[in-house]
């Protein structure tokens, strides 16, 4: 893990400029960038590998359940399990980890950018309609 964000890091190096330009940091903004990226990696290297492998495996297979109830016409079924599913993710361990490593970074993007992090909420959408 180390090694692929050490070459991460590497690669996006020249990109610095042009995200300086862009998102209109100046230097110490971009350094203090990427002292949080370098944060958020030493962060990440302290979550379990083998929590982070069954939770990818866990979600695999919940995606895979409500395809197959959306495309059965369960949408009610779908959506009970999807919010049991949001529940138990929200109370896992290691995910709440993994936000504490992220939260920092998660501020400093913009607004529109960070819907991707919203926990699932049933009140707002259906699961089946999000596929």
């Amino acid at each position: 893990m180390k090694r692929i964000a050490a070459v991460l890091i590497v690669l996006l190096m020249p990109f610095a400029a042009a995200a300086q330009n862009m998102m209109g940091m100046d230097q110490a903004d971009m350094q203090k960038y990427m002292q949080m990226m370098q944060d958020m990696q030493a962060c990440m290297e302290k979550v379990d590998q083998a929590e982070l492998d069954a939770l990818e495996k866990r979600s695999e297979e919940f995606n895979a359940e409500i395809d197959a109830l959306c495309a059965q016409g369960k949408r009610d079924e779908a959506q009970k399990k999807a919010v049991a599913f949001s529940r138990e993710m929200a109370d896992n361990a290691t995910v709440q980890q993994i936000r504490q490593c992220t939260e920092k970074f998660v501020d400093m993007m913009p607004q529109e950018e960070r819907s991707f992090m919203k926990d699932f909420d049933a009140a707002e959408r259906h699961i089946c309609d999000e596929r």
